[in-house]
């Protein structure tokens, strides 16, 4: 590769920076998330995973990780839930999400599993997984009337974010570009 003083950016550099410019849109639209009223208590669009979901074909595990907790305590930071109950809700959701979409589109390949399923999965992990802390912390019994709208509600969005990301990886230029430094 070539060096940087000649305008190009050479090693481990490329992962840097791409890592850093999706931390900054997880935040980005985490701040702007904060900004759209919630239909259901507790309940986000996801729009800050759009980030993560397209980091998928790009970063190894561990980069991957790594933006994943960016997204989780930027977003905190933003919506100023660092110290609450909702923290634990929102780092365990996204979690078992992130992981489960991670490891879905790694093993069964691209060409078996579109963002739209994998994000369809990641947003009934991640409202199954919040209704679940509810239930044991907070509502008991009282989670399974809000738990249908809550569960509906987010495979409605992961379906419209899934396909999101299928249409912008398909169409992006610098989506294609991004993935070919790192990869």
């Amino acid at each position: 590769m070539l060096t940087q003083s000649s305008g190009k950016i050479s090693g481990k550099e490329p992962l840097y920076k791409t890592l850093a410019i999706f931390g900054a849109f997880c935040l980005f639209l985490s701040a702007v998330e904060y900004m759209i009223p919630k239909p259901l208590p507790f309940f986000r669009i996801g729009l800050a995973n759009l980030p993560l979901m397209l980091a998928i074909d790009i970063f190894p595990l561990p980069s991957f990780l790594v933006l994943l907790c960016v997204k989780v305590f930027g977003q905190a930071l933003i919506t100023g839930t660092l110290f609450s109950y909702i923290f634990l809700f929102s780092v365990t959701g996204t979690f078992f999400s992130a992981l489960l979409m991670y490891f879905l589109r790694r093993m069964l390949k691209k060409e078996r599993v579109t963002f739209i399923g994998i994000g369809t999965a990641g947003a009934f992990v991640s409202n199954l997984s919040q209704v679940s802390l509810a239930y044991f912390f907070i509502f008991k019994e009282n989670v399974f009337y809000i738990a249908p709208a809550f569960l509906a509600a987010g495979l409605v969005t992961g379906i419209v974010l899934g396909a999101f990301c299928e249409l912008f990886a398909n169409k992006s230029q610098w989506y294609k570009e991004i993935k070919g430094e790192i990869l």
